[in-house]
């Protein structure tokens, strides 16, 4: 099946919806320090102003990534934040409250979803966020802000990985670890989407989800050591790198000669390159592009129920600190999202 990349935008309404001027400061949940899920707090803090062709967003509600839980104990892109106190936060969906002039695509009014720049700006664990005009598309018609919200960076990481990177076709073999978090449930849809033989990892009770998903096999990898398995696959599609199990490094033994190893969570092993090398298959890291004409691609594919988001869990944005305990502990299914406010 093939489809029509969309535009991020359609033609501006004559008649946008009346908007009211945003607060000074807003609600958002911040932290003072890197530290445990415990240093995220609730605060008053100014309401970001947009700048040239920024979009400033009401947001209804903020997916939780890992990304996020990393940046707060220390380590992900912590090393970037400009000052404390600092929001969280990349995924949200939301309505524009201000738009750069008065025949933009993206009226106010209009409901949208996308990424922010954090670290470069404010997150989204906050009312308000200022976004780039081109990180953002329509929201699709058939989600509630709460599922649109856990799309984003998770849907774009693997769009990127299998559409951009991997290029997957009918025929393909693609081996995907972690096939049922967040960025691994996308993966395993877009793969089987574009007519790949798709192979996931997964805990036992994710098992007929991802062959309702696409998977075509699905391994437990409690009871089952996959690359005992599997074998002669034309990608490894890596969530989980050496961080456990040496996942990673078994992962080369299952690549059939020049096959491709791609590698998703930052530092989670330092000499894959080296290691791919040595056993002769090719390898690359993945860092998220948050393309708004991608992403209004993906929301066509949502509104058409070729592709599906799963929810695991919402938060309310005060209960924060819960929502990234709960995601450290593992084994989310989809997405985890905080309601930051009334639709």
């Amino acid at each position: 099946m093939r489809f029509r990349p969309l535009r991020t935008g359609a033609a501006p309404t004559s008649d946008p919806t009346p908007v009211p001027d945003p607060p000074e400061t807003m609600h958002a949940v911040v932290f003072d320090e890197p530290g445990p899920a415990s240093v995220l707090r609730d605060a008053s803090y100014p309401t970001p102003v947009p700048a040239l062709s920024e979009l400033l967003v009401r947001v209804v509600a903020a997916g939780v990534n890992p990304i996020d839980a990393k940046t707060r104990a220390g380590a992900g892109v912590s090393g970037l934040i400009p000052g404390f106190p600092s929001t969280l936060g990349f995924d949200f969906s939301g309505v524009v409250a201000h738009a750069p002039y008065e025949s933009h695509p993206l009226p106010p009014g209009t409901p949208v979803f996308g990424m922010a720049s954090f670290p470069r700006s404010p997150g989204t664990y906050s009312e308000y966020a200022v976004v780039p005009t081109l990180s953002v598309a329509r929201k699709p018609a058939t989600l509630s802000h709460v599922e649109a919200a856990g799309v984003p960076l998770a849907a774009l990481t693997a769009w990127g990985l299998v559409v951009e990177t991997a290029r997957a076709h009918e025929g393909q073999r693609i081996l995907i670890h972690a096939g049922s978090g967040g960025v691994g449930h996308f993966a395993v849809q877009f793969a089987a989407y574009f007519g790949a033989h798709v192979t996931a990892t997964t805990s036992a009770r994710n098992g007929a989800w991802l062959r309702e998903l696409g998977a075509s096999v699905v391994i437990d990898y409690r009871s089952t050591r996959f690359d005992e398995v599997v074998g002669d696959v034309d990608v490894v599609i890596d969530l989980v790198g050496n961080m456990n199990d040496d996942t990673g490094s078994r992962s080369l033994r299952v690549l059939r000669p020049g096959g491709l190893y791609v590698l998703v969570p930052t530092g989670a092993w330092p000499g894959y390159a080296e290691a791919a090398a040595a056993a002769g298959v090719r390898a690359t890291s993945y860092k998220v592009i948050p393309d708004g004409t991608a992403l209004a691609t993906i929301a066509r594919l949502l509104d058409s129920q070729a592709v599906q988001v799963y929810v695991d869990r919402v938060f309310d944005l005060a209960d924060a600190a819960d929502a990234h305990r709960t995601l450290e502990e593992g084994h989310t299914r989809g997405k985890i999202v905080l309601r930051v406010s009334d639709d």
